[in-house]
């Protein structure tokens, strides 16, 4: 197996196509990268910005190129030296009537080849499509319901959609629109139209978090496994593909038996898996190489992080805004709102797999109620995205034994009877009957989706006392570490896991992230900022907490002469305050609840276009080393460091579809001598040389702690705190030490 030293990450689609990734090839190699790593190539949705709502896992999407332009980029790649690294999709498809094998399921139901391919709870009843603007009987009284003949086979019409029939001819009645004909023909399908809103808590399949546009796919069936993967493996055994990345593992029914199939199949190759590891959580034993990397990026911002400025800005940020609670209370709340909003569906079908467990067992007789408050309970004190009760390795069971049985201790505490609550955790923990085990699995991919759409999608939007710490990967209630902690982490990783600073998931790129983090570092002058921007137009119409947000975020995001600032932290904030889900949301925006915080935020950059405020010329210097000692941690820790698209130059982007934003190739390849762009280029290239001297050294190096010194340090010198940065590895008798200093100078010596 041959590891990549370094990945570049492109963002397909939105411009970028096969064609124009192969003019990226040279500056990526000569960057010091030895692997492209893209984001899904296979059909996606038309006009997808991202290709994660696959449709068709057995095709390489056209609009990217196509096969023949995929095989081009790949030829070229290998001319640079360059391998590819593709991600891979099994969790789930597109939901929708672009989806090829979900149109024969609609046409012919659960005899279609493919009805076992998709999570469909067919149990439940007819497959629920939540895809009608009214309710289907009033669309159907008013006439917008129709039947016809479609180019292969018949079709109901509802508006502009066109739903695939049962392949019986139609009735001249049903061709004539009679409605009580209509009705009875929508009655015949293995499907029901239904309004949008039913989503909420009525639909019949599995879906990616609250997404109802994405249906999971049964990987777990060797059949689907071999479907929804032949693709991806054709081009990997014929040296197409030199690694996979795996998106969202957590989702699937058992992820280790699916790594394992996917080792076997995959042979030899690099395989990276999407998964966020909270507190002391390790990756269980799995045949992989590591994680994507979200850990190593929280752990280079909260050493970063200065503690005693940190505790000046919650100080300042309680007395402005009135905020009093924790962190731990902020996720609770969020936990609680989202299982029983977002998640209800999931939260319905947990209760009635819990009902089918009890009566199973003999063991219990409960209630409905009480079984959905004990499902509830344990899903909101589950402090993991999920644990893996399924697996052969007894430690790692054992461990995640221990993790639920606290969960139950915990959730106890608040009930009238724990007797439904005892019941579930020892269903899930080790039930031995059908409906315990599939009571087991869902429960656990159902607390990943929990934890995602709760913590990164909503509390991260509520708990703004510093936004470098609302990361994916990142927990605001631990927000620092010592060298001495980081050092011990950094002991623990095997150099085969990546090691990002930004992605296309990220909350804030790495740059934006940093001007976050040097507010920790000059508390009084972040102050000074927060002052200046109480006088702005509209200010006193806007909640402190949300002007909070804003002032952090357009910190976070300016660039002196950069345009479009002004859509950007709008939009951004629109988004923001959706997932947040206080004064407004997605499903019911209150529009006028968003402007007057929108026309603020739009009056703040101009104020800011017109002359930065006191404070922020000494926090943008300041974020400028802290992003050069980021990346010198990240050159040299172990691991396999992995840039994103445009990170050679400055990252200011905030979350998605902001840092999807198409790259300025031209500019980012023309830095200015001596300013921040040309600096972080310049460093990136020399930590990348090191790399290419010294990598399995680094990689195999630990953290040497001599006494009386540490391995890592972070020291502050000098009258306006200049940063010094200094590692020390050794292996054996071999040694090196970096020093990096806030000239951005970084020197090697072995």
């Amino acid at each position: 197996m041959t590891l990549p030293r370094a990945t570049y990450r492109l963002q397909l689609r939105e411009g970028m196509t096969f064609e124009r990734a192969i003019d990226r090839l040279g500056p990526i190699r000569d960057l010091g990268t030895t692997h492209l790593y893209l984001s899904p190539i296979f059909t996606a949705t038309a006009g997808s910005t991202h290709g994660y709502d696959v449709t068709d896992p057995s095709e390489i999407d056209p609009a990217l190129g196509g096969r023949e332009g995929f095989e081009a980029l790949a030829r070229a790649a290998r001319d640079h030296g360059l391998g590819i690294i593709i991600d891979i999709v099994p969790n789930h498809t597109a939901f929708n009537l672009r989806n090829p094998w979900l149109l024969d399921v609609l046409r012919h139901g659960e005899r279609s080849r493919w009805a076992r391919h998709f999570d469909i709870d067919w149990d439940a009843g007819r497959l629920v499509l939540p895809f009608l603007p009214e309710p289907f009987e009033a669309m159907l009284e008013s006439g917008r319901i129709a039947a016809k003949e479609g180019e292969t086979g018949p079709v109901l019409c509802a508006g502009d959609l066109e739903i695939p029939l049962t392949p019986h001819p139609l009735t001249e009645e049903e061709r004539a629109g009679d409605p009580e004909a209509l009705r009875a023909l929508h009655a015949r399908q293995a499907w029901r139209l239904a309004h949008w809103e039913l989503e909420r808590d009525g639909v019949t399949h599995r879906r990616f978090f609250n997404v109802t546009g994405l249906i999971g796919m049964r990987v777990e069936d060797p059949q689907v496994f071999d479907d929804t993967h032949a693709l991806a493996l054709e081009l990997l055994h014929e040296g197409w593909v030199q690694g996979l990345r795996v998106d969202h593992v957590d989702g699937l029914a058992d992820p280790g038996a699916y790594l394992r199939r996917l080792r076997e199949a995959a042979g030899p190759c690099p395989i990276w898996i999407e998964k966020i590891l909270v507190g002391d959580e390790r990756l269980p034993d799995w045949p992989i190489e590591g994680t994507t990397g979200y850990e190593a990026c929280a752990a280079m911002a909260r050493v970063l992080t200065d503690p005693e400025g940190l505790a000046k800005i919650d100080a300042l940020w309680r007395q402005e805004t009135g905020e009093t609670r924790d962190w731990p209370q902020v996720l609770a709340e969020a936990k609680a709102q989202v299982i029983r909003q977002d998640l209800a569906a999931e939260l319905a079908q947990l209760k009635n797999l819990a009902m089918a467990a009890a009566g199973a067992s003999g063991e219990i007789e409960a209630g409905e109620e009480a079984l959905r408050e004990a499902v509830l309970a344990l899903l909101v004190q589950m402090p993991r995205y999920r644990t893996y009760l399924e697996t052969d390795d007894p430690a790692r069971r054992q461990e995640d034994v221990a993790l639920l049985e606290a969960c139950a201790d915990r959730a106890a505490q608040g009930l009238v009877s724990d007797m439904a609550l005892r019941f579930v955790a020892s269903a899930i923990r080790d039930g031995g009957t059908a409906e315990a085990i599939r009571l087991r699995t869902r429960f656990q991919q159902v607390t990943g989706a929990l934890m995602a759409k709760s913590q990164e999608d909503t509390a991260f939007f509520r708990f703004i006392r510093c936004l470098a710490h609302c990361e994916v990967g990142g927990e605001p209630g631990d927000p620092v570490w010592t060298p001495d902690r980081f050092a011990a982490w950094c002991r623990e990783r095997t150099g085969r896991d990546l090691t990002l600073t930004s992605s296309h998931d990220t909350k804030r790129a790495e740059d934006a992230r940093m001007r976050l983090v040097a507010m920790t570092h000059l508390p009084d002058a972040f102050a000074r900022v927060w002052d200046a921007s109480k006088t702005v137009d509209g200010a006193e119409k806007v909640p402190a907490g949300t002007r909070w947000y804003i002032v952090q975020s357009l910190l976070a995001l300016w660039e002196d002469g950069r345009e479009g600032l002004e859509d950007r932290l709008a939009n951004h904030l629109e988004k923001a305050m959706r997932e947040a889900r206080e004064v407004t949301n997605w499903t019911h925006p209150r529009e006028e609840a968003e402007q007057r915080p929108e026309d603020y935020a739009r009056a703040l950059v101009r104020a800011w276009s017109r002359g930065l405020p006191p404070g922020a010329p000494e926090l943008i210097a300041r974020a400028d080393e802290l992003s050069l000692a980021q990346l010198a941690l990240k050159g040299v820790m172990p691991g396999i460091p992995d840039f994103y698209q445009g990170a050679e130059g400055p990252l200011h982007h905030l979350t998605d579809p902001d840092n999807r934003l198409a790259v300025d190739w031209d500019r980012l390849g023309c830095p200015e001598p001596g300013d921040f762009a040309h600096r972080k280029d310049r460093l990136t290239r020399d930590l990348l040389r090191l790399r290419a001297e010294r990598n399995a050294f680094l990689n195999k190096a630990s953290t040497r702690a001599e006494p009386g010194e540490t391995g890592w340090d972070l020291i502050r010198e000098g009258p306006e705190g200049r940063l010094t940065l200094r590692f020390a590895f050794g292996v054996e008798d071999e040694a090196v030490r970096l020093d990096w200093t806030s000239n951005g100078a970084a020197r090697a010596a072995e």
